[in-house]
């Protein structure tokens, strides 16, 4: 990884600097607000002016802020979420493809909203199925130098530059989750999920999904013997947060069970 530029700005605000003076609160936190965001000028440029937005990590905390804000109010308006995640690197037309575009048509005939992440592969049949139903079909991207497009079957979209923000938003308010086989992404997503759910910072009756039982079953037996059984790393229900099925009637009739989570 390249190395963080150090910059000395004596005239910019840290928030580990000290407090503003507290007379006449409410104008010097104006003050010290345009401080962080423009130059005296107004003009929008950060304080000490030649880097880059990205290399100041102070600019890098608004930008973070900005894809939250940004993003929470993109999905007020959406409504019955099912996130989809699985690899990018399935094909058109193989069996994981058709199954996601089958689930993504079943969801929409039912009222439901796919959420994937934008791209190709297992989000892009998702979006696909949706789109096919005449439902809402929403990509939520991320900005990759090389893997990662946004599919052409997505209706609304927004797109992201960090990964943390975007995997927040995929979680916040769908009612539930499907997973088809994926790599270390897909991974990622599916163990942050379960322990949101296990840890009660999430709605314990929102289902996790996995579809393809002969694709998820060597994990699951080692979550079951490893995890569980042998060193007690979690318990017995924690186990039964993952639902595996082998058909899309199985999971739609999960999906059909939940109840609409509110931001």
């Amino acid at each position: 990884m390249p190395k963080t530029k150090k910059h000395s700005h004596p005239t910019q605000p840290s928030w580990t600097g000290p407090r503003p003076n507290t007379d006449g609160a409410k104008n010097t936190s104006e003050k010290r607000l345009q401080g962080w965001l423009c130059r005296a000028d107004a003009k929008g440029v950060p304080l000490g002016g030649g880097e880059s937005f990205t290399e100041n990590i102070n600019w890098r905390i608004f930008r973070i802020m900005a894809e939250f804000v940004e993003g929470f109010e993109f999905l007020s308006h959406l409504q019955k979420e099912v996130s989809v995640f699985g690899s990018t690197r399935v094909s058109a037309g193989s069996h994981d493809y058709k199954m996601a575009q089958d689930l993504g048509f079943q969801c929409g005939k039912a009222g439901f909203t796919i959420v994937t992440g934008g791209g190709p592969g297992i989000m892009e049949a998702a979006n696909r199925g949706a789109s096919e139903a005449g439902a809402e079909s929403v990509g939520l991207d991320i900005s990759l130098p090389h893997e990662q497009r946004r599919n052409s079957y997505i209706k609304k979209a927004i797109g992201f530059h960090y990964f943390f923000t975007r995997k927040v938003m995929l979680s916040a308010s769908a009612q539930a989750y499907v997973f088809f086989p994926g790599g270390f992404g897909t991974l990622d997503e599916l163990f942050e999920i379960v322990t949101l759910i296990q840890t009660e910072k999430m709605s314990t009756e929102v289902p996790v999904i996995l579809i393809g039982r002969a694709y998820w079953e060597p994990l699951l037996k080692w979550v079951k013997e490893s995890l569980r059984d042998e060193n007690k790393f979690i318990s017995g229900d924690d186990f039964k947060i993952l639902q595996p099925v082998d058909t899309v009637k199985e999971a739609v009739a999960i999906i059909k069970k939940t109840h609409t989570r509110v931001l």
